[in-house]
């Protein structure tokens, strides 16, 4: 591996599994290249700004929860100048070492690619539906509702992409914001994430944006990470009314279509 090649990664922390947080960090540290890794504290009390101290780590407190999306686009001015690839990263995931070398070499192989992600697992084993088709207005409704599913029950199939073979690798219109590894100067162009969503459909929408790019995103299965998916807003009434204003500002800019 080149030693010069440097990739720079970003975790928004707020209120955390430490044990989780852990084990995220060390499996981006375990990565047999140059690294740096920006851990942004969306605490009011700078809850984390000693809990990490590794030299490849560099601490920013915010002081207030400015959301996911902010949160990562903070980093936005540091990394235009310093690294080639950039890692957007949950604070609940794990990964072997060789995973982010192997998905660089991917992201090297193709001009028209801006961003790669892998397979995700639950830590039992069992598959995520990380990559999936735009969603439609009914089917993120129905996603909400169980009484709803029966009825699109063929718009959520094919919205999760299981009419694909999923053991090989395709270009999805979009995937899930738990692990994206981005060419530096692209999501730099991109402007990271728009701002308008504090939490959800972020990753949806710069998806969309890679799109108006002219470039796109690859789903890499002959890689795979474990995300614990905490899905809060099917447990939480505050979350779940943040996911739903954050549905409504995805359609109210991109359409229904």
């Amino acid at each position: 591996m080149n030693n010069n090649l440097m990739i720079t990664g970003s975790i928004v922390l707020f209120e955390e599994n430490l044990h989780n947080l852990y084990t995220t960090i060390h499996s981006f540290l375990n990565i047999p290249i140059y690294k740096k890794l920006f851990l942004i504290d969306n605490t009011r009390n700078k809850f984390f700004e000693y809990v990490f101290t590794d030299q490849c780590i560099e601490y920013i407190a915010i002081g207030k929860n400015i959301g996911f999306g902010s949160g990562h686009n903070v980093v936005i001015d540091k990394i235009k100048n310093l690294s080639n690839f950039h890692l957007i990263l949950n604070p609940d995931v794990n990964f072997e070492k060789t995973v982010i070398p192997n998905l660089i070499s991917e992201l090297k192989k193709d001009e028209s690619l801006s961003m790669i992600a892998p397979k995700v697992l639950f830590p039992n084993g069992e598959h995520q539906y990380s990559c999936r088709r735009y969603p439609q207005f009914l089917e993120l409704i129905a996603r909400r509702f169980a009484f709803i599913k029966p009825i699109l029950k063929s718009t959520i199939y094919k919205g999760q992409y299981k009419d694909k073979d999923l053991t090989s690798p395709f270009y999805a219109d979009y995937l899930a914001g738990c692990f994206h590894l981005y060419k530096t100067q692209d999501f730099v162009k991109l402007k990271g994430f728009d701002e308008r969503y504090f939490l959800y459909m972020e990753d949806v929408d710069i998806c969309k944006k890679i799109d108006k790019l002219g470039k796109r995103k690859l789903y890499f299965p002959k890689e795979e990470i474990k995300h614990v998916l905490k899905q809060g807003s099917s447990k939480n009434l505050n979350l779940f009314f943040r996911h739903t204003i954050s549905v409504i500002k995805y359609f109210n800019k991109w359409g229904l279509k």
